[in-house]
């Protein structure tokens, strides 16, 4: 049986009598070292009850069974405890709930269901749920039960309250005392209860950590790196005596710690268990030499690590391609174009590339070129940018402002932000429409049609006349200037801005891609000489957010993914897109050293999900908040060893990493003679995006300045010019036609196919 192993996996599943860490790279083979474990425990005469294996995910566990099963027989491998740790740990509250006060039948609270009685408890209270909002409240709770708190000590904290008090929520104490009070009275633990009360179980009653101490013969742990304190206690509590334990991970794909995980459990293991084996699987069957070797270049740099080198006996491989494009609209082309190559020269299916990225707000650009380059895509484990939440509110708003009889997007906006206008009124609203044969918003205009006080009169009177006003407005503003309007004075920008949890964040940055990306609209119209308007933008969008059913249902897709959810994936094809300071590595890892090394293994884990090719791409700018800001490629391109990249597009890594971004010129009459200077456009600092944690969506200087800058300066252009246009990219002038303001150039981009431009308004730099 252990024939089929490697000298290092041999090793790590012969030793069986000492604690052990087994350090295992990417793609090295850690779930057959865990299935073989657990076969050869079997095959010395261990029984299968008194075994334990944890692991995180129900697949995981299901995986090690289906292999195990084969080896040993489903008889023998039913019988195993093998599970995550909160379907183990229920079992074992199930075994012993009466030491905790509980009765067998205690029932487990989903997420949904702990933020609704916390919404409940705010209620009870008296607080303001905008401030004490139910989710970020939950999230505090969770934070203390996975750090062992309990209600009691986190109310005699000081350290506690004033971090409550920062965050504008002192009374989060009395809230986690009585959201404890009432699950213990119903007879109810949640998830993270799970956790903490088989702390306290084996903390508290000494015998029955024996008990089952003396039960689990030999304990193995799944991806250990990713355990956060409470875990990591639970599994002394029920080891330290056997000390019978194996842990499998890797320090390098610690990723996690935004959800409690902590990197020290598996660096000091050794620490604990004395006489500790070590195990390094270092052979990579995954990836190519080339690939494997620029992983281990770049994890060198940080220090907290378990020193290893990982290896493959693959071929080299091809070199690691950098693409440096101009924009973060050539970054997307870029990728499709390589994309259809990939598909058409090489012959690889769809299926096997993914786009990795830092934030699930960079997947706008990238779904918007997909879609336009018919390529078949998918985002996995999320959702598509205009299916989120927070974008179909915004564009029910505008949908609704040119359309005022559009009937869904005003059930979906009429109480969002929460205005006082209830179910119950909207109901009337209804009622009447049908009953006089009128649209909803005529019984909106006509408010003596429903029945209802005069404070909610008041309340849809001031609804209708915000709507209206910008009604008005729509076929004479730009769309963005006008969509800054909307989502301040409706109240979105407030609303979303509230929290600092990752959801909020995430749903800020996609309500700031939102914005950013209909100012990119604006100045490409304004740029060919095309309206601008919203109900322009509003025409192009849908296109965008309709799904297509048969793309939808093609199993050849493209995935598009964050980092993070590509951890233990692995694809032909990998596109680590937006490699950018600011961005990858996120600004707020400046904060400190080790928040900069979760970011570094972040893109070693993006870099090891590669098999056989692996494009990484940067942009030179990007549109943020409204504006055109120039960015410097990532740190981390510079940490990888050049012999296992090639660089494409504007110079090399190492040379552009501090170069100051030359300006773009914005033309006007370039077929002109005069000599006047341009104008151009200055650099912009990026004061926004030291906020990428605590993201503000914010209104930016008005389009006049931001994107439709000109002068009476010129610079003649003819066909056959090259130009480097600001978004587009490079590009060839193919046509010239008019004189003065109303001067056109045609021009091939590389990316981008063929664009007309008005040159008055156009952002380019000829560059040959």
């Amino acid at each position: 049986m252990l024939s089929q192993l490697n000298d290092s996996q041999r090793q790590a599943v012969l030793c069986c009598d000492a604690p052990s860490l087994v350090i295992a790279g990417a793609g090295s083979g850690k779930t057959r070292v865990l299935t073989y474990k657990i076969a050869y425990l079997l095959q010395q005469g261990m029984q299968p009850w008194n075994i334990l294996a944890l692991t995180f995910t129900n697949k995981a566990a299901n995986e090690m069974r289906q292999r195990i099963a084969k080896m040993v027989g489903e008889e023998t491998s039913a019988r195993l405890w093998m599970g995550t740790f909160h379907s183990i740990f229920s079992r074992i509250l199930r075994h012993e709930c009466a030491h905790l006060g509980f009765n067998k039948d205690f029932t487990i609270y989903d997420a949904s269901d702990s933020k609704s009685l916390i919404k409940n408890i705010i209620k009870e209270m008296q607080l303001d749920d905008k401030t004490y909002k139910p989710s970020s409240v939950a999230s505090r709770i969770s934070m203390a039960k996975n750090s062992l708190i309990l209600p009691s000590a986190y109310l005699a904290d000081r350290r506690n309250f004033d971090a409550d008090m920062q965050a504008k929520m002192p009374a989060i104490g009395q809230i986690y005392m009585q959201y404890w009070t009432r699950c213990r009275q119903s007879n109810v633990m949640d998830f993270d209860d799970l956790l903490l009360y088989t702390w306290i179980l084996f903390s508290e009653h000494p015998d029955v950590a024996q008990r089952w101490e003396d039960r689990f013969h030999f304990v193995l742990v799944d991806e250990y790196q990713d355990t956060n304190y409470a875990q990591h206690a639970i599994i002394w509590l029920i080891t330290q005596h056997r000390q019978r334990v194996s842990v499998v991970g890797d320090d390098a794909q610690s990723i996690y710690s935004f959800r409690g995980a902590n990197i020290d459990n598996i660096l000091r293991f050794q620490e604990r268990y004395h006489g500790c084996c070590l195990f390094k699987l270092e052979e990579n069957y995954r990836s190519t030499q080339t690939i494997v070797s620029a992983a281990n270049s770049l994890i060198k740099h940080n220090r907290a690590q378990i020193q290893k080198d990982v290896f493959s006996k693959k071929s080299m491989g091809e070199l690691i391609s950098v693409h440096q494009t101009y924009s973060d609209i050539d970054e997307a082309n870029d990728v499709a174009r390589c994309i259809r190559e990939f598909h058409r020269n090489e012959q690889i299916p769809y299926s096997q590339i993914a786009i990795l990225y830092r934030t699930n707000a960079q997947s706008r650009a990238f779904e918007e070129v997909m879609r336009k380059s018919s390529i078949p895509y998918r985002v996995f484990g999320g959702t598509s940018f205009y299916q989120r939440k927070e974008i179909k509110d915004v564009i029910a708003y505008l949908r609704l402002i040119v359309n005022l009889h559009d009937e869904e997007a005003l059930r979906r906006i009429i109480n969002y932000p929460t205005r006082g206008i209830g179910q119950t009124t909207l109901d009337k609203v209804y009622k009447a429409a049908t009953m006089h044969e009128l649209t909803p918003w005529d019984v909106l205009s006509a408010p003596h049609l429903i029945d209802v006080s005069a404070a909610t009169r008041t309340k849809l009177s001031r609804f209708v006349q915000m709507i209206t006003n910008f009604h008005e407005r729509h076929l004479n503003e730009d769309a963005y200037t006008l969509v800054l309007d909307i989502v301040s004075e409706s109240g979105i920008r407030l609303e979303i801005n509230k929290g600092n949890d990752p959801e909020d964040i995430s749903r800020q940055e996609n309500l700031q891609e939102l914005l950013d990306g209909i100012a990119a609209f604006v100045q490409e119209r304004k740029e060919q000489g095309q309206e601008y308007l919203l109900t322009n933008y509003l025409q192009e969008v849908s296109l965008l957010s309709d799904v297509d059913e048969n793309d939808s249902q093609t199993e050849d897709r493209l995935t598009l993914m964050t980092v993070h959810s590509a951890k233990g994936l692995e694809f032909r094809v990998v596109f680590i897109v937006g490699m950018e300071e600011g961005l990858f590595p996120s600004q707020m890892s400046s904060d400190s050293m080790r928040a900069l090394e979760e970011e570094r293994r972040l893109f070693y884990v993006a870099i090891t999900r590669a098999e056989e090719y692996l494009v990484i791409t940067n942009a030179r700018s990007r549109f943020r908040y409204g504006k055109t800001e120039f960015s410097e490629p990532s740190r981390f391109l510079r940490e990888i060893d050049p012999r296992f990249i090639q660089v494409k597009g504007s110079g090399s890594v190492g040379s552009s990493i501090n170069t100051v971004q030359r300006p773009f010129i914005s033309h006007n009459t370039p077929v002109s003679s005069s000599t006047t200077s341009p104008v151009t456009t200055t650099r912009t600092v990026p004061t926004g995006i030291d906020a990428r944690r605590f993201v503000k969506v914010t209104p930016s200087a008005s389009p006049s300045s931001a994107i439709s800058s000109s002068t009476s300066g010129s610079t003649p252009i003819q066909v056959g010019t090259y130009i480097q246009h600001e978004r587009f990219g490079r590009g060839q002038v193919t046509a010239v036609e008019g004189s003065g303001i109303d001067a056109k150039a045609t021009v091939h981009f590389e990316n981008v196919g063929t664009k007309q431009l008005l040159l008055r308004f156009a952002k380019f730099k000829v560059i040959e």
